[in-house]
């Protein structure tokens, strides 16, 4: 694992960090704590070092709040321990979907559209997709993030989750039309090639996620925000468009 110290600038402080995932050719992985961002397009051009904007297709790990956030951790943590516990750190995740940072991720209310700002008091980090990424396969995986947009949240796919972490079952169960954060993600990677050895991607945790992308930056989460926080479009449950 390589670590990259990035200078001091007017937005990123000293502890921002960046590593690479020998594994994973091409992906990289930045940690912003609490009050630092990502670049968008509109902000990368006034800052004088440079650091990889947030694309459509990159995404995050973040931190989700309250009792909810709490419970995912401690299920991550049954199945993450010892020198694997860094992982179960995380417990949200969401998609970049433009150049301006707008995402979509899936919460207790559905699936929705806020933008990253929302964040900037928690921290986070983006996994950036290879520099070699099509701009098709970009569209391809947004497509996917928009069209589930309409979709409820997977409250049974978290029971089955939690089943398989407390009694190692392999079986699995979910509606469709019901996404869970980690796995609309992981179903949007898929439409650009990434493969999932260890699970099905529809039942992956954020945990899952960092892991695969060998995500071991971590520090102080900050704050989550409100699930409604600054909601740009809400999901509308068996609404899904045809």
């Amino acid at each position: 694992m390589t670590h990259i110290r990035v200078p001091k600038s007017e937005l990123f402080s000293e502890d921002v960090m960046t590593t690479v995932a020998p594994q994973l050719s091409g992906y990289r992985v930045r940690r912003y704590g609490p009050r630092e961002s990502v670049p968008i397009a509109r902000t990368a051009a006034a800052l004088a070092e440079k650091p990889p904007i947030a694309q459509p297709g990159d995404f995050l790990l973040t931190h989700s709040s309250g009792v909810y956030g709490g419970l995912i951790r401690f299920g991550e943590a049954l199945r993450y321990w010892g020198k694997d516990k860094i992982f179960a750190h995380w417990s949200h995740a969401a998609i970049f979907v433009d150049e301006d940072g707008n995402i979509i991720e899936a919460l207790g209310s559905g699936v929705q559209k806020r933008n990253i700002s929302v964040y900037g008091g928690t921290e986070y980090v983006i996994v950036h997709l290879p520099s070699t990424t099509s701009v098709l396969d970009r569209k391809e995986a947004i497509d996917f993030a928009e069209f589930c947009l309409n979709d409820a949240y997977g409250w049974l796919t978290i029971v089955n989750i939690s089943l398989c972490l407390l009694t190692g079952a392999k079986f699995s169960f979910g509606i469709d039309g019901q996404q869970i954060c980690s796995a609309l993600v992981a179903r949007c990677l898929e439409r650009i090639g990434e493969i999932f050895p260890e699970s099905e991607p529809w039942h992956l945790a954020p945990a899952d996620l960092a892991k695969h992308f060998d995500v071991r930056l971590t520090g102080d989460r900050g704050q989550p925000p409100h699930p409604e926080q600054g909601v740009i479009r809400y999901s509308k449950p068996g609404s899904r468009r045809k």
